[in-house]
């Protein structure tokens, strides 16, 4: 049933936090860390209101930096440099998820809201390096953060992304609705179902639910 449902699939679009590695391996926990420190830096304002405008500013914008873009002017690339300076000594190889990515038919790209360099840094953390066809951060979106069309519009163009061809791994579920407006196939990786009309599969094993469409 997974497998058909994929059968035109060629192109295949992956998140990278929470979705190519699971929330408990807590590498997103330092980057929301950096983030507060940042806004508390930038804003001199102290923990318990920069976690305020961080929570915000992701609600309004999608991210924290397009919060302090728009709001603030900040400089987006300090900022990226800056939170995503983390460890990676929590990532744990998975020899599965990789051998099954390799097997997808077409086109794969990795696109974050984070930088492409942190990305790189993750996959190559996770065993994944080498897999992908291009490798999108926000500043390939002009730094306009998903959920915005723009931004899915710009990296879709750059990477040669048929969305009517493509599925789209996501794990928040807000940014899927312009993948699924485009005629993607839209996949929530995440431990808690959301459902919504924009969201054609849930999983909370991305490892498994590959298997069931390359075997």
């Amino acid at each position: 049933m997974v497998k058909t449902s994929f059968s035109h699939v060629g192109e295949w679009v992956f998140d990278l936090d929470h979705t190519l590695y699971p929330p408990h391996m807590q590498l997103f926990d330092q980057i929301e860390v950096k983030m507060t420190g940042y806004v508390m830096e930038q804003l001199n304002v102290g923990r318990p209101e920069a976690d305020r405008l961080r929570h915000h500013y992701w609600r309004t914008y999608g991210t924290t930096l397009a919060g302090l873009m728009r709001e603030h002017g900040v400089d987006p690339d300090p900022y990226l440099i800056e939170v995503h300076d983390v460890s990676m000594e929590h990532m744990e190889p998975d020899p599965d998820l990789a051998a099954y990515i390799r097997d997808l038919p077409g086109t794969k790209i990795v696109y974050t809201n984070g930088s492409a360099p942190y990305a790189e840094r993750v996959l190559q953390a996770r065993g994944l390096s080498g897999l992908f066809d291009g490798i999108y951060g926000v500043e390939h979106a002009d730094y306009r953060p998903k959920p915005e069309r723009q931004a899915f519009d710009t990296v879709f163009t750059q990477a040669g992304i048929t969305p009517t061809r493509a599925a789209m791994f996501e794990d928040d579920q807000r940014n899927l609705a312009a993948p699924h407006s485009m005629g993607m196939r839209t996949v929530h990786v995440a431990p808690a179902r959301h459902d919504g009309d924009h969201i054609h599969h849930h999983t909370d094993d991305l490892t498994g639910f590959l298997r069931k469409i390359v075997t």
